[in-house]
């Protein structure tokens, strides 16, 4: 009998496993049993470019072609392309810990669950993974590394995080992109709830590095919708602040800069050449895996 792959998604059903070992197993062995085969592939070398031969040079890359077209030797050059090298940055802000009535986990825990799976899946293919969490300073900093054992350090400064302080993304950004030496692919985590011009320009910074960029945007479906029909007390999660307001008349507008906002981050997206994907905590999270599927090659 086919499994039903569904329930490995089901935001309700993950919410109630318990360790992010169980839920990054069973969301990826879900995905993987959809696949009819793996879409990997491993250390690949991939010829760059001619130059002149020099005394000494090993005689078995002459291109024996070219020097039949212009009785010259020339050797062929390679560009050797290792495997892949994927950062995994989450948000830990505060604005993370929202959850809604209408779903089954936070934003926050929505993150954890599909970044542990993302490290799962990688490591699984021999890959290096690291893990960047941060809110207005760098909280944690697991440096890339490929051996199964690594898990457990990525899971771990995963778990020992809880969302909490004011988010400076845009900064954290332009520091990471100088501190990711090596070209790779770089997924964020996050509601990108921020000043999103700066927030644009440090997403090109990593373009600018020539690293791939995926942007993973965790929303609640409260946040999208603005269900609230009566007066309601809102209490900042980043800023000390409380608003009592009439949501009735306060959602025509908020819906609008909603969606404005959305449109300028993946106008910004579209603009660099960035991956961008809109994830929500009441949906299932096979999305994340199929973009990172669909972009697992390093350009």
């Amino acid at each position: 009998m086919e499994p039903n792959r569904q329930k490995y998604f089901d935001p309700r059903v993950l919410a109630r496993l318990k360790g992010l070992v169980l839920r990054a197993r069973r969301i990826v062995e879900g995905y993987m049993t959809g696949l009819h085969r793996s879409p990997y592939r491993g250390f690949s070398i991939e010829f760059a470019e001619h130059r002149e031969y020099a005394p000494g040079d090993d005689l078995r890359y002459v291109d024996w072609k070219v020097f039949a077209r212009t009785d010259k030797f020339y050797l062929k050059q390679f560009e050797a392309e290792t495997n892949l090298v994927c950062y995994l940055v989450v948000d830990a802000s505060r604005s993370m810990s929202f959850q809604s009535s209408l779903a089954p986990w936070s934003k926050w825990e929505h993150a954890q669950a599909l970044a542990a799976a993302l490290a799962y899946l990688v490591l699984a293919q021999q890959d290096s993974v690291g893990l960047v969490t941060f809110d207005h300073t760098i909280r944690t900093f697991v440096r890339p590394g490929s051996h199964p054992s690594h898990l457990k350090e990525i899971l771990t400064g995963l778990e020992q995080i809880q969302p909490e302080g004011k988010t400076q993304m845009a900064q954290i950004l332009h520091e990471l992109a100088e501190r990711f030496v090596r070209r790779g692919l770089v997924l964020i985590l996050s509601d990108f709830f921020d000043n999103l011009e700066e927030l644009i320009r440090a997403l090109a910074h990593f373009r600018h590095r020539r690293h791939d960029v995926i942007l993973m945007q965790v929303l609640d479906r409260a946040e999208e919708e603005f269900p609230f029909q009566q007066l309601t007390l809102f209490e900042g999660l980043e800023v000390p602040q409380r608003v009592l307001a009439d949501t009735r008349a306060l959602r025509a507008a908020y819906v609008r800069h909603f969606q404005s906002a959305l449109r300028q981050l993946q106008r910004g997206c579209r603009e660099h050449g960035i991956e961008y994907v809109r994830l929500r905590t009441d949906r299932p999270v096979d999305a994340a895996l199929r973009t990172f599927l669909s972009t697992r090659k390093v350009k």
